[in-house]
């Protein structure tokens, strides 16, 4: 089910929303009761079918970001996805959370997509580029930095700006790499199940979501994965203005994501 219950309601908030002020937690609970009171009018009924059961079609694995809330960038509402959010959007192999919705969102769930959606400006993949240390999470910025690592002399002729933008692009399809090489989707591929795996990234600026042509939906084409980034990318990223969007098969020399 794909509502267009966000469209319906935010058109106030969204011009009335000032991100700087905080709310109370009573106006918090007052938000709430506004929220239902709507919702059962525009579309009555439909949390009495959601509570019963639920069936979204996409698993969304995204930023922790408050800027980037899942549902309402993509004008959704309640039930439309199975959401996943962490710092920059990384999927490990020792993540036992992700790995667990990931599980519940393929084997029980049955969803048809699994989108990685990471976004330019992430302070995370930034965070992960520099040498300074910022405690415990210098540990989940670990495996950001690796990749960061491996491609920093296909990267240098990059302006600062873009390097960033590459960077949150090579981690996205990091993540989607590491999800097509789980047991979760090998074998839900194996017994014929209808599963792809996509990756974005979003752009603070204007709102809009950038595909980066990562659309993976059977083993053999896993490896393309690996040449991801055309030659046009590593000149300018996705994000870059001057980037000239073709599609190209080419895979770019030196570019790696799997390390």
């Amino acid at each position: 089910m794909l509502s267009s219950l966000t469209e319906q309601l935010s058109k106030t908030s969204v011009t009335e929303h000032d991100p700087t002020h905080v709310d109370t937690l009573a106006e918090l609970l007052n938000n709430n009761r506004e929220w239902a009171t709507a919702i059962q009018a525009t579309q009555p009924g439909l949390l009495e079918k959601l509570a019963k059961a639920q069936n979204p079609e996409i698993l969304w694995i995204g930023c922790s970001d408050s800027r980037v809330p899942a549902e309402f960038i993509c004008g959704l509402g309640p039930g439309d996805l199975f959401v996943h959010r962490n710092i920059a959007n990384v999927v490990t192999h020792t993540d036992v959370s992700c790995l667990s919705v990931l599980q519940y969102a393929v084997d029980v769930l049955k969803v048809k997509h699994v989108i990685v959606c990471g976004h330019y400006q992430c302070g995370g993949c930034l965070a992960a580029m520099s040498n300074k240390q910022y405690g415990l999470i210098d540990n989940w910025l670990r495996n950001i930095k690796d990749i960061y690592m491996s491609n920093k002399a296909t990267l240098k002729d990059l302006s600062p700006i873009e390097q960033g933008q590459a960077l949150i692009e090579l981690n996205v399809a990091k993540s989607v790499l590491n999800i097509c090489h789980t047991t979760i989707v090998q074998n839900a591929w194996d017994r014929g199940q209808e599963l792809s795996v996509h990756g974005w990234v979003y752009q603070l600026e204007d709102g809009l979501i950038q595909d980066l042509k990562l659309c993976v939906d059977k083993k053999d084409e896993v490896d393309d994965i690996y040449s991801y980034v055309t030659n046009e990318t590593i000149k300018a990223p996705a994000g870059s203005a001057r980037r000239k969007r073709k599609k190209s098969n080419m895979p770019a020399s030196g570019v790696n994501v799997t390390k």
